[in-house]
């Protein structure tokens, strides 16, 4: 199985860098992990151009890295790590090999990258900053593989 983190902006906080590394090191007993990181356009002047520009980027690399396509949207599906886990055992069983995390930019995604992706995923009805939630993310992604895996990490 792969697992490609797309998401908008760098990694800045040296904390967060250092989090996201253990968990990809961790992942590596489960499965390929792939973090592919597109520049962010921030033109708080245009922001609904940099949501375009952004989502055009961010359906490109999709489609390049054929796949599954979560994203993690505030109106998406509410699940507990075990319920992904097993979406994450279902969509091994029929055979996907590639998942695809989408975390868009600040100002959100288009309409367009919503219709791309075959679930929506909200973690909260609150609002978390980028970096922090690709950390997140990482660990969640580690639960979810741990769980399936019957690992004693979740417990």
């Amino acid at each position: 199985m792969s697992v490609n983190l797309i998401c908008v902006g760098k990694i800045k906080e040296k904390y967060i860098k250092n989090g996201i590394d253990e968990f990809l090191k961790r992942m590596s007993l489960y499965a390929k992990v792939k973090i592919i990181e597109l520049k962010e356009d921030g033109n708080d002047s245009n922001r609904k151009q940099s949501l375009e520009k952004e989502s055009m980027e961010i359906i490109k690399t999709a489609e390049k890295n054929k796949g599954y396509n979560v994203l993690l949207d505030i109106g998406g599906k509410n699940l507990s790590s075990e319920e992904m886990s097993k979406e994450i055992e279902r969509l091994t069983v029929t055979g996907t090999s590639t998942i695809n995390f989408i975390i868009g930019g600040s100002y959100g995604v288009s309409e367009e990258v919503r219709k791309i992706s075959q679930m929506r995923l909200s973690f909260s009805k609150m609002t978390f900053p980028h970096q922090l939630m690709r950390l997140i993310l990482m660990e969640q992604i580690y639960r979810w593989f741990s769980i399936f895996n019957n690992s004693k990490y979740h417990k």
